[in-house]
């Protein structure tokens, strides 16, 4: 049963891929990653003008968890009005051993419906009405496929997996052009997937099974890069 979830769950994953990871890795994609924040943040803060009328409309984004776990990861959250946003997100992981029996590959992507609930004054300066800053709710549906297979059993999607649920989370801005969003997301998720076991060069497959899992189907530490359009005071 803990193998099960340990390879379905998408939030159990992320948490034994970094399990696996050597310290060192660990260190290095924490450095780069801080590394990445700091330029960001003195390149948009250094641009002419400044960031003072900057009225983002949109927001770049990528989920720090799943980049830690190695699966690289974008989205986009865009504005619908004041406290409006509607965001999706892509991820895609192709790493694979055959000689080790080792898989880690998928791909998926969430589409979620947010609103946000302070529309002005959420940034120190209080220059823009809404900065996809603050307490957020929303609702979101996901769909996601999967091989999965770490030396031993595998785990493989027989078909398109599809869930929903709601979410809570808090964007905190960490400059005038970042934000870092948490978010945690409750609901369910319906698939079905293959158990196969690897013998004499081959993959033998053993049961095909359903799943129906209620719980947690989303969490996110999301790095986003806010973008704009020129006002009054300068930016982009």
């Amino acid at each position: 049963m803990n193998s099960f979830f340990s390879y379905i769950c998408p939030v159990y994953t992320m948490c034994t891929m970094l399990r696996t990871l050597r310290t060192r890795s660990k260190m290095a994609l924490v450095g780069f990653l801080l590394l990445f924040v700091a330029q960001m943040g003195r390149a948009q803060e250094a641009a002419p003008g400044g960031a003072g009328g900057h009225d983002p409309w949109a927001a770049l984004k990528t989920n720090l968890l799943y980049d830690a776990a190695l699966v690289p990861n974008v989205g986009m959250e865009v504005r619908l009005g004041r406290q409006w946003t509607m965001a999706a997100d892509w991820f895609y992981t192709w790493f694979s051993s055959d000689s080790r029996h080792r898989y880690w590959q998928g791909y998926g992507g969430y589409l979620a419906l947010r609103r946000y609930f302070a529309t002005s004054g959420n940034m120190s300066d209080g220059s823009s009405p809404f900065r996809f800053t603050g307490h957020h709710v929303g609702v979101y549906g996901l769909g996601l496929t999967y091989d999965v297979e770490w030396g031993g059993r595998g785990y493989q999607a027989a078909k398109f997996g599809f869930g929903a649920g709601v979410e809570y989370g808090y964007s905190l801005p960490i400059s005038r052009w970042l934000n870092l969003d948490f978010s945690l997301g409750l609901g369910f998720q319906d698939g079905e997937y293959k158990e196969y076991t690897p013998m004499d060069g081959h993959y033998v497959w053993q049961a095909t099974r359903k799943r129906h899992w209620w719980g947690p189907t989303k969490a996110e530490v999301s790095l986003k890069w806010m973008l704009g359009r020129k006002g009054k005071g300068g930016g982009l």
